[in-house]
């Protein structure tokens, strides 16, 4: 079985792919992002989720990590070691690129974050190019793959959850509201205002950065949307294709095929 992690600044998502898992783990998990945990928290925390669902971390095979949290590189790699004994193979733009998968135009590649690596990998497998990826996280990144097939670069944005706590943490008469879409675009109070505001704003947002996008390529492609808030921008967007959750992941299963 191959462990894939994505340690994001807000979310760590966490999948198991068996032999015959393509694309969609067989099991998965979201869990908060705690930058002071060890390898032991990491285990704790692990653990009784993957017991949950009948995964034997003794059956972990292989492990492939992205992450943009230095500090928890090392801790699930440790955690990982000890629970599997098993050695994780960081994503990086150097590593991805010595495997075949992914080819860039970037300047400087080692500065590219291995979760836009691994969304890069995973959209030109599954898509073909030119394609690009629209990841809801803590920021809004935009990833560009070409029609050669080359990441090309992209865009990165505050997120949507961190636009709403700006707004609710800098206008003191405004509070936490729900992250949904209300019926029309004109809110009739301050929650549906900036329910309105926050949610058809981001859409709107993306469909007209990725138009900016494909009129500086000449040509134009899939669209796909991944992270935790894809589903509810994309359902009002009109220039997402595809929403898939499991692309990061996806991203990481392909980069450490060869061990699986």
């Amino acid at each position: 079985m191959l462990l894939t992690i994505d340690i994001g600044n807000t979310h760590t998502v966490v999948g198991v792919y068996g032999e015959s898992d393509r694309v969609k783990p067989c099991a998965m998990w979201r869990v908060a992002t705690n930058k002071h945990d060890t390898a032991d928290d990491v285990r704790a925390k692990l653990l009784p989720l993957m017991a949950a669902e009948g995964v034997d971390a003794q059956a972990i095979g292989a492990a492939a990590l992205a992450s943009v949290v230095p500090s928890l590189t090392r801790a699930w790699k440790g955690a990982v070691r000890d629970m599997a004994n098993v050695e994780v193979r960081v994503c990086t733009a150097e590593a991805a690129s010595a495997s075949g998968l992914f080819k860039s135009s970037y300047p400087n590649p080692h500065e590219i974050g291995a979760d836009r690596v691994a969304d890069a990998v995973a959209a030109r497998a599954l898509y073909g190019s030119p394609v690009v990826v629209v990841d809801f996280g803590t920021a809004t990144n935009i990833e560009v793959i070409d029609a050669e097939g080359n990441f090309v670069g992209g865009m990165i944005a505050p997120g949507v959850e961190t636009s709403a706590s700006a707004l609710f943490s800098h206008a003191t008469r405004l509070s936490a509201i729900d992250l949904t879409a209300p019926p029309l675009p004109i809110g009739t109070s301050s929650e549906e205002a900036m329910q309105s505001g926050i949610v058809y704003g981001e859409a709107d947002r993306v469909d007209g950065l990725v138009r900016r996008i494909f009129a500086q390529l000449g040509c134009s492609g899939t669209v796909v949307a991944t992270g935790g808030l894809a589903k509810l921008v994309a359902a009002h967007s009109t220039m997402i294709d595809e929403v898939l959750p499991e692309l990061t992941l996806e991203g990481l299963r392909l980069l450490c095929s060869d061990r699986c």
